[in-house]
C-alpha cells in the first residue's frame, strides 16, 4: 500500500503560474476516482517513474454515496475529503484546468497557456453534467423543490425535499444515455416511495418516473425486481419523455414526449417535488480535441483501453467511449488494466491486459434492500456472490453502505487491486 500524503510533498505542486514544458513519464488527466486509483496503481508498479495528475479540484467526491446523502443515510461530509490528501506520495499534482490535446507532440496544455509533456498520457477527466441544456434548471436547482443527487449540494437538498414530501407529485427524470450510474435516477425515487410507504404517505403521493427511454433498465435480466419495486409503490413509468424546461417558481415540468410515428409533443407536469437528472457528456476539452470519437468520448478499443489512433495515450472511466456502465465498479477494474498496458507500452511489450466491460450498479429498491446488479459487455450477469443477484437484500445494502465505501478509501484510492485479483481467481476456478 502506497505511504500517506505528507504535507511536505506539496511541494511538488505546480499551481498557477506559468512555468515552462515540463515532461514526465506518464501525465494523468483528472483526479477523481480513475486518476487517482491509476496513480496509485502505478507507483506500486512503477515507483521510479515520474507521474503527474491534472486537476483543478480541491474537493474529492465518493459520488456513489450522493443517492445516500439524498435520502438521508449519509451526510454530504461523508462523502468528501481534500484532494491533497489522496494524491499519492511521489506524485507532482498540478492544480489546473485542461485546456487542449496535443497527442502529435506528445503534450498537453494547460490553462494558462503553459504545456507539460508526456511518454503515455492516461485520460480520465469524468464527464461533464450539462445542466444548461434544460431551460430554467439552473435558476432553480436547490429550490422550489428542484433537486438532483448528481450534485452534492443539491443532493443534501434532496434529503429536505424528502423529509417535507407529505402528498401531491413527486417527478423523477433520467435524460438520454449514457449518463453516470444509470441506475442512480430510480434509486432515490424507490427511497422516496418506501419513506413514504413508512409513514403512510404513498396513497397520497402521485409518484411519476419520467424517462427519455424505452426500457426500465438496459441489462433486460434486472429488469423484473424493478418493475416489481415499481408496482408495489404504484409508480407511473412515462417513457420517451425527456426532461426539457422547468419553471421552478411556479412548479411545472415541461417534457417533450417522443411518439411511436416519430412525432413529438410537449406536455406540462405540476410537481412539489422534482428530482432531475441533468443530461450528460464529455467534458468540452475531450469533445474537441483530437482524441474524441464522432461522440465525443475517448476513443479507445473496449478491451486494452488504448487509443485506437495514438498509441501512447489510455483513456478510463466516465470519458472513455466504451459501453460498459459509467460507474465506480467499472474504475475499479479499468485502473488495472491500464496500468499494467502502459507498463508494458513503456517497456516496449505488447499489451496483455484486458478489460471485460464489468460494472455493477447498487440498486435500492427500499431502505435496506438492494439489488446488487453485475454485468459485462453485452450485458453479461456476472454476479461475485453465488446468490440470485434479482433478489433484493439486506446483506447487498449493508455491502452498499459499508463496505462499499471502505473499499473506495481505504483500498481502491490507494492502489489495491483487490477485485481484479479476486475476479482473476473466480475465473479460474470457473475455468
Amino acid at each position: 500500500m502506497n505511504a500517506p500524503f505528507r504535507p511536505e510533498s506539496v511541494g511538488s505542486t505546480l499551481s498557477g503560474r506559468p512555468a515552462a514544458e515540463r515532461r514526465f513519464t506518464v501525465v494523468i488527466v483528472g483526479g477523481g476516482a480513475a486518476g487517482i486509483t491509476v496513480a496509485a496503481e502505478l507507483r506500486r508498479h512503477r515507483p521510479k517513474a515520474s507521474v503527474a495528475i491534472v486537476d483543478p479540484s480541491e474537493t474529492h467526491s465518493y459520488q456513489p454515496g450522493w443517492t445516500l446523502v439524498g435520502a438521508g443515510v449519509f451526510t454530504a461530509e461523508q462523502t468528501q475529503r481534500r484532494e491533497e490528501t489522496l494524491i499519492p506520495s511521489g506524485v507532482t499534482w498540478i492544480r489546473q484546468a485542461m485546456a487542449l490535446f496535443h497527442p502529435d507532440a506528445d503534450a498537453i496544455e494547460l490553462a494558462d497557456g503553459s504545456r507539460v509533456g508526456y511518454d503515455q498520457l492516461i485520460v480520465c477527466p469524468g464527464l461533464q453534467l450539462d445542466w444548461g441544456k434544460v431551460q430554467g434548471l439552473e435558476e432553480t436547482l436547490g429550490r422550489n423543490g428542484v433537486c438532483s443527487n448528481y450534485r452534492i449540494d443539491a443532493a443534501a437538498y434532496t434529503w429536505e425535499c424528502v423529509k417535507g414530501l407529505k402528498g401531491g407529485t413527486a417527478l423523477f427524470t433520467q435524460p438520454p444515455m449514457p449518463i453516470k450510474c444509470a441506475g442512480a435516477p430510480q434509486k432515490i425515487m424507490y427511497l422516496t416511495a418506501d419513506r413514504l410507504r413508512k409513514q403512510g404517505l404513498l396513497a397520497a403521493t402521485k409518484i411519476r418516473f419520467c424517462l427519455a427511454g424505452d426500457v426500465l433498465f438496459g441489462v433486460p435480466f434486472f429488469v423484473p425486481p424493478l418493475q416489481a419495486a415499481v408496482d408495489h409503490y404504484g409508480i407511473d413509468v412515462a417513457y420517451k419523455h425527456n426532461f426539457t424546461a422547468v419553471d421552478g417558481p411556479a412548479r411545472r415540468a415541461i417534457f417533450t414526449i417522443t411518439g411511436t410515428d416519430g412525432s413529438s409533443r410537449e406536455e406540462v407536469m405540476p410537481f412539489d417535488m422534482l428530482h432531475v437528472v441533468p443530461p450528460q457528456s464529455a467534458p468540452d476539452f475531450v469533445k474537441r480535441s483530437p482524441l474524441a470519437s464522432e461522440a465525443g468520448w475517448v476513443e479507445v478499443d473496449p478491451s486494452t483501453l488504448r487509443h485506437v489512433r495514438h498509441a501512447n495515450v489510455f483513456g478510463l472511466g466516465d470519458a472513455a467511449g466504451t459501453t460498459n456502465a459509467k460507474t465506480a465498479a467499472a474504475v475499479r477494474l479499468q485502473a488495472p488494466v491500464v496500468v499494467r498496458n502502459v507498463v508494458a507500452a513503456l517497456d516496449g511489450k505488447p499489451l496483455t491486459a484486458s478489460y471485460d466491460g464489468y460494472g455493477s450498479c447498487p440498486l435500492t429498491t427500499a431502505y435496506g434492500e438492494v439489488v446488487m446488479a453485475e454485468f459485462t459487455y453485452g450485458g453479461r450477469v456476472t454476479p461475485s456472490f453465488p446468490l440470485d443477484p434479482r433478489v433484493p437484500r439486506s446483506s447487498m445494502w449493508h455491502l452498499k453502505t459499508r463496505f462499499l465505501p471502505h473499499l473506495y478509501w481505504s483500498w481502491m484510492l490507494r492502489g489495491s487491486e483487490f477485485d481484479i485479483k479476486h475476479r482473476e481467481r473466480s475465473f479460474a476456478k470457473a475455468a
